[in-house]
């Protein structure tokens, strides 16, 4: 017992838990320690470098799941490496049998070259997979992918071409020799 009164109270002279006492004196070290890593000796990244790179990834990452994608957008996810492998793995599972996993056309025409039938822009593209072009053969694909695949598709294809480039506009497509193409549906 502690030799003072208060009120009748007496106080217990009683040692701090051992749990408590590493606790408390776990924490000053771990704040001695941390100021000197980020305010003493500046080993750390700052907070506000690391501030602007954690708001420039959310910017990149909003920009990619974006509802309503633009040219520059794709264009910017046209070089980003999991976009591209996302976007190849969708291509090759679902156009690469009219288009060829290199893009050079089977049924569908070349990817790869300067020649659109339906426009050379990206957002063309997402139009042309969205809607098809039934006349041409080329089916509907935006209920079947929905938005985010046929972004990732169109970055890839636009990974394979680069921004400025000349767009030649055709009005249809031959197959190289020897590919039949199926009948147009009827109307």
């Amino acid at each position: 017992m502690r030799p003072h009164s208060f009120d009748g109270i007496q106080e217990y002279d009683k040692r701090l838990p051992n749990w408590w006492l590493f606790t408390l004196y776990g924490t000053i070290v771990f704040g001695l320690a941390y100021w000197a890593y980020y305010q003493t000796y500046r080993i750390g990244i700052p907070q506000e470098r690391a501030l602007a790179m954690e708001m420039k990834a959310n910017a990149a990452r909003a920009a990619r799941s974006s509802s309503e994608p633009s040219d520059e957008i794709l264009w910017k996810m046209s070089h980003d490496p999991q976009i591209l492998a996302a976007g190849k793995a969708t291509f090759e599972t679902t156009c690469a049998a009219c288009h060829k996993p290199d893009l050079t056309g089977l049924i569908g025409p070349n990817l790869i070259d300067h020649e659109w039938i339906h426009g050379g822009h990206p957002m063309d593209v997402v139009k042309t997979i969205t809607e098809g072009s039934l006349a041409k053969g080329m089916p509907a694909w935006g209920p079947v992918l929905g938005r985010q695949k046929i972004t990732e598709a169109a970055a890839y294809i636009f990974s394979h071409h680069s921004p400025g480039e000349e767009i030649i506009p055709v009005a249809g497509w031959t197959p190289p020799s020897g590919i039949a193409v199926p009948p147009p549906p009827a109307p």
